[in-house]
């Protein structure tokens, strides 16, 4: 069942149904809201992960002053490690990517397939840890990470978009769903700007873009939630989509995990009934509901 928006109107009634029949009474006019569907962005719509090291690598260079490592040719850059992309499904924001890849690249103690599980067992207390031993902070981390991408951007724009790869799959049912009047919306954790441009390369035209400028992805969707009918909200993070749940203003709206995405191993286990497992060729299923 769709939300619906409800609009009170002034209206003139007969003396019998009021005790006060000079007074305004007000009635319930049920008005439908746009279909809306929305993505999460990277793991959803578009694997990113060379851009996302391409761009770590350049910000752990550029910022971080990590030249002296060694990896400056450009096929070291197009090598994506294992490790990093095994981390990919911990990783929240694009901050985390540039700390993994300081990890992985330093010289002392690097992080490898032989330290990753030890690693990943305590991301979130591990990260905090990193920050803390090199006096760094999230903001400023994620501030480098948008600076190199903006590099890129001015100097191979074309090269840089070229990093992303689009699930054509994906792309052609935002098409379809647009021409059925239904309304697309965005909710990446990279910058809007950044979002914007690589939406453009592979030629998806949303109605509704956010980034991480734009707050939790809880709160977006609660906002929506009273402007549009939710028909779903498409993640490939667990933990954001139970999040969803647990919220009192989104806690009715379909939640669908992306099968394709970045997930960790044992994601798929034991899924809450209100979340749904969604393979990537039955994504029309949710133009039925």
């Amino acid at each position: 069942m769709g939300r619906r928006q409800v609009v009170r109107q002034r209206v003139l009634v007969s003396p019998f149904l009021g005790s006060n029949p000079s007074g305004p009474v007000f009635i319930n006019l049920l008005v439908n809201l746009q279909k809306l569907i929305l993505f999460d962005f990277d793991g959803v719509i578009i694997d990113g992960i060379n851009e996302y090291w391409s761009s770590s690598l350049l910000a752990c260079k550029k910022y971080l002053f990590a030249d002296s490592i060694g990896l400056t040719d450009n096929k070291k850059v197009l090598d994506v490690p294992k490790v990093f992309i095994d981390a990919r499904p911990y990783v929240k924001y694009g901050w985390e990517m540039v700390l993994i890849t300081h990890q992985i690249i330093k010289k002392d103690k690097p992080l490898d397939s032989n330290l990753k599980n030890r690693f990943l067992e305590n991301y979130k207390e591990n990260c905090s840890k990193i920050l803390a031993e090199n006096s760094w902070d999230s903001n400023t981390l994620q501030e480098y990470l948008d600076n190199a991408r903006k590099f890129q951007i001015k100097n191979n724009f074309k090269q840089w978009i070229n990093l992303h790869n689009p699930f054509i799959e994906v792309v052609n049912f935002i098409i379809k769903a647009q021409n059925k009047d239904y309304k697309i919306g965005v909710i990446s954790t990279k910058g809007k700007i950044f979002t914007s441009k690589i939406l453009s390369g592979i030629n998806v035209k949303p109605d509704l873009i956010f980034g991480y400028e734009s707050g939790s992805k809880v709160q977006i969707i609660s906002d929506l939630s009273l402007q549009y009918d939710i028909k779903g909200f498409i993640e490939d993070r667990r933990q954001t989509l139970e999040n969803i749940l647990v919220n009192n203003m989104t806690k009715t709206i379909n939640c669908y995990l992306a099968d394709w995405g970045y997930l960790k191993h044992n994601d798929k286990n034991n899924l809450p009934q209100e979340i749904k497992l969604l393979k990537i060729k039955n994504l029309e299923d949710i133009l039925a509901n």
